[in-house]
């Protein structure tokens, strides 16, 4: 028993140390370099979505707004699976005290265990519903008429999405790290081998390779380049419109 103890005491606080030392660079690459991170891209990829749709709201509305639906059920079903699950959590460690008939949740490592776990869904929960609120905020944001600067208008849109997914990232990441308390159940080695697997594959998850972000950055200036070729065109569609009434005035003479 004293054994298992200090195995307790080295491999639990050093797997939870490899977890969040991977999400500590993940946060520092995502500000300093976001083109090499899935996050990053996403997020740019969003502000150009979000332009998109509110180049023509009569046309593209009913898009987003069907988008938009998309994310609020994947935020929902999480949001239900998470309450649901630390609800029979509680009510099963409600019973194991009950039967102990102890007043200290802490009397065991059992009792530890099942309340990191319940703190885990507890928090997917609450990211969830945050991203659900910023999500349906968009809803009504990006159909609005927009009377002033709409440039601002649609940084504030991109920037109310972008904190909705990134609600949703986290409420993920929180249901990953559950999952790392539930080996903690069969003992300490595999929480720690876990949470380096974990690690590990969220690396490849959230990292880009250069072929991505080639092809990422070709797809925004080819973009940028239609925007400017559209933007041209009322400059020269009136001149033409003009010639040709010349033209019409002529032949009338």
């Amino acid at each position: 028993m004293g054994g298992n103890q200090h195995l307790e005491f080295v491999f639990v606080p050093l797997g939870l140390l490899v977890f969040f030392l991977y999400h500590t660079w993940l946060l520092f690459t995502i500000i300093r370099e976001p083109h090499r991170t899935v996050i990053g891209l996403n997020a740019e990829s969003r502000h150009q979505w979000v332009q998109a749709m509110m180049s023509d709201t009569s046309k593209n509305g009913v898009l987003a707004i069907q988008t938009i639906r998309n994310n609020i059920m994947a935020s929902t079903l999480l949001a239900t699976t998470a309450i649901t699950l630390s609800s029979l959590i509680g009510i099963f460690a409600s019973n194991a005290w009950n039967a102990d008939d102890t007043s200290s949740i802490f009397h065991s490592t059992a009792e530890i265990k099942r309340i990191s776990i319940t703190i885990c869904f507890l928090v997917a929960f609450l990211c969830n519903i945050q991203s659900i609120r910023c999500y349906c905020h968009v809803s009504f944001l990006i159909n609005a008429p927009t009377l002033r600067d709409k440039k601002a208008y649609m940084e504030y849109i991109t920037k109310t999405l972008n904190r909705g997914s990134h609600s949703w990232s986290l409420g993920l990441r929180a249901f990953y790290l559950s999952f790392t308390f539930f080996l903690w159940i069969y003992g300490p080695i595999p929480m720690f081998a876990c949470c380096c697997l974990t690690s590990f594959c969220l690396y490849f998850l959230d990292t880009t390779t250069r072929i991505t972000r080639d092809l990422h950055s070709d797809s925004f200036t080819k973009e940028s380049n239609d925007d400017a070729e559209s933007a041209a065109e009322p400059d020269y569609y009136p001149l033409a419109g003009n010639n040709s009434a010349q033209n019409a005035s002529v032949d009338n003479v």
